[in-house]
């Protein structure tokens, strides 16, 4: 059944709801928090990279805190093991049975603090839970529940003595995005509250679990126009016979657009998706996803040009009554 306007105007009363709660810890990144706030309501995951001390951990917390459910945050080293995310079987000598303890996994929202530290297995123990919303421990599958959103960080220095995030596991992510540092009104009000060492803990409960899964579903009945689902195919198709792309938008990148449209569309008040929506949220979604070349990277090229290159290749449609 299509969102009604009611339905959009209470999902767009409770997203700038949470957002300002949000923006409570990170100041002046509004489209930061849009953002991130559109990856949890479309049921996606997180990708934050940025350099050292740019907040990624306080945007990471702030989510978590909005969020009225359970929260964990995992501290990846090279000797985390699978078992201590997932949880393990320990045998109980009265009952002489295994019982299953769970691991930090098992919560709402999880932040995975510097990701790329930990071994391959440890990061594909994550990216399985991502995908499947279980756990497997001795051949029983355990739900996590939902809601549930993952917040990895990384920082793009310092590589040595990590294990880079593959391609295949990249396209997992929902969105990758970037804080930046602060503008310069915004820095200078950061250091006159410069003793409060966690501004993250001032953000308190905005809304229920409950309620973000009723946002969840109300997202997904936001009416596609057919025009705009082929303006993202042949934006995904072009993206893979780009000359300076190695590796293009692949099908979960495309479903993930069209999940995160939906989302932004009715954060706006709207009930169905503008070829606005998808230009806006490009280069979040494709940015990670897309591998370029040596010899692009080698010239120089970037991402973001790619991006741009396709959305100015790919004309948009013209929706009658938009």
């Amino acid at each position: 059944m299509p969102v009604t306007s009611e339905q959009a105007h209470w999902f767009q009363q409770s997203f700038l709801q949470m957002a300002d709660n949000i923006a409570v810890a990170i100041r002046g990144k509004d489209d930061v928090i849009a953002l991130a706030l559109t990856c949890l309501l479309s049921e996606g995951h997180l990708l934050v990279e940025d350099n050292p001390g740019t907040g990624k951990t306080v945007l990471a917390k702030a989510i978590a805190n909005t969020v009225q459910g359970t929260h964990s945050r995992i501290q990846f080293t090279p000797d985390l093991l699978p078992s201590d995310l997932t949880g393990v079987n320990i045998y109980d000598q009265r009952s002489q049975k295994f019982e299953f303890h769970k691991g930090p996994v098992f919560a709402t929202i999880v932040l995975a603090d510097e990701v790329n530290r930990a071994s391959p297995k440890t990061q594909a123990a994550l990216l399985e839970v991502m995908e499947e919303g279980t756990v497997t421990v001795d051949g029983v599958k355990h739900e996590v529940g939902k809601p549930f959103m993952v917040v990895a960080t990384q920082n793009p220095i310092e590589q040595a003595g990590t294990y880079r995030l593959p391609e295949a596991q990249l396209d997992r992510f929902l969105m990758k995005v970037s804080v930046g540092y602060p503008d310069h009104e915004v820095a200078v009000e950061l250091l006159a509250q410069a003793a409060n060492r966690d501004r993250a803990a001032a953000v308190t409960p905005a809304i229920s679990a409950q309620a973000v899964t009723q946002m969840a579903q109300f997202a997904n009945e936001t009416f596609v126009d057919p025009a705009i689902l082929s303006y993202i195919s042949h934006l995904a198709t072009a993206s893979r016979s780009h000359p300076h792309v190695r590796l293009g938008i692949s099908m979960r990148g495309s479903l993930s657009f069209v999940r995160a449209a939906k989302t932004w569309a009715v954060a706006h008040g709207r009930e169905y998706v503008t070829p606005d929506d998808i230009k806006q949220l490009a280069l979040p979604i494709m940015g990670h996803r897309l591998i370029l070349s040596a010899e692009a990277q080698f010239a120089g090229a970037t991402v973001e040009d790619v991006v741009d290159s396709l959305l100015a290749d790919i004309p948009a449609p013209q929706l009658r009554g938009i």
